[in-house]
């Protein structure tokens, strides 16, 4: 078996028409919300409905070997390169009867096609729906998607959960697009130690915990970087400095040097910090801010992280702004 090997880049949204010829790209993910978004109908590229802060840029997947791409009949958008899968679905909520039955339909429809593809193994899962926070109590609908979620994974096993992350769309589409990167060989989830492990979560935060593991190691010997799940001022289950997005930063960051520390006792050659290899994706509550947030973000990662800030909001009311990405590799 080759060894999964996957790079991770942020381009200007211009080079779209060349990335479709380069046989090395797994996947394409626009940020462009609205009419603004270019038509392609390549299943390697998926337009997320979350609007960019600045000019508009592309997130590219590029494997070290030429990849195959499909659609699978199932309604299943993939690309593989015999080692890594990605893999896209969108579901009409209204057709699955609401976010409760679209995530179970999604879920369920990838686990097969995992099991059809001969990918097992989920490393990272990206979930976008629109209005995550609307509904109150139970009726919430990020509650209602996890809920949706674990019936259609089935028996939780916290030792094969993917990194992921879950983030509210501002368009209005009562679509739930869910893309994953899976792989032939197991990789090695990690959770935060200032954290409680999200799928422990006590009752307060709904019927159902989140299903997912703060961050992902690829398997040894393969040449990924370190997935990180959404991060946000979360310390134990608490959300922390609800009334100030500076504050909050802050502690996402604080939050992140105690992960990648985690895992650094297993990958001991990352980089301890973000830098030129690290890429991160900022989730912004309020429009008014993204400024402001880029500001802080120049002073604390300066010119050399790549990143790009995205409108969106996130899964808890009192939660500001969340990160993921990739780190090192």
């Amino acid at each position: 078996m080759a060894a999964a090997a996957m790079t991770v880049d942020y381009v200007p949204a211009t080079q779209l028409p060349a990335l479709l010829d380069d046989p090395r790209v797994l996947a394409i993910f626009g940020f462009h919300a609205g009419a603004a978004a270019p038509a392609c109908t390549d299943p390697r590229y998926l337009q997320v409905g979350l609007q960019a802060y600045g000019a508009p840029q592309l997130e590219v997947w590029r494997s070290r070997t030429p990849v195959r791409s499909g659609r699978d009949g199932h309604g299943v958008a993939w690309a593989s390169d015999g080692a890594l899968m990605f893999g896209a679905l969108q579901i009409d909520e209204t057709a699955a009867g609401g976010i409760l039955g679209g995530s179970q339909q999604a879920y369920t429809q990838l686990l097969a096609a995992l099991a059809r593809h001969g990918y097992p193994h989920l490393l990272r899962i990206w979930n976008y729906l629109d209005a995550i926070t609307e509904g109150e109590g139970d009726q919430e609908r990020y509650r209602q998607f996890c809920v949706g979620r674990a019936r259609g994974i089935g028996t939780i096993d916290a030792a094969t959960l993917p990194a992921a992350t879950a983030i509210g769309r501002v368009d209005g589409v009562r679509v739930l697009q869910v893309y994953w990167l899976a792989a032939r060989a197991p990789g090695i989830p990690l959770e935060n130690p200032r954290q409680v492990s999200a799928y422990r979560y006590p009752r307060q935060y709904g019927p159902q915990p989140p299903s997912f593991a703060r961050a992902m190691l690829a398997a040894p010997g393969s040449e990924l970087p370190l997935l990180l799940s959404g991060t946000a001022s979360v310390v134990g289950h608490h959300t922390l400095h609800a009334d100030c997005t500076a504050r909050q930063l802050e502690e996402t960051f604080t939050n992140f040097d105690a992960l990648i520390g985690a895992a650094r006792q297993h990958a001991p050659g990352l980089p301890p910090q973000f830098g030129a290899n690290s890429r991160l994706k900022v989730y912004v509550r309020d429009r008014a801010e993204m400024a402001q947030v880029e500001q802080q973000l120049s002073q604390h990662l300066g010119p050399q992280v790549p990143r790009m800030l995205l409108h969106a909001t996130v899964c808890r009311r009192d939660l500001r702004v969340e990160i993921d990405g990739v780190h090192g590799g």
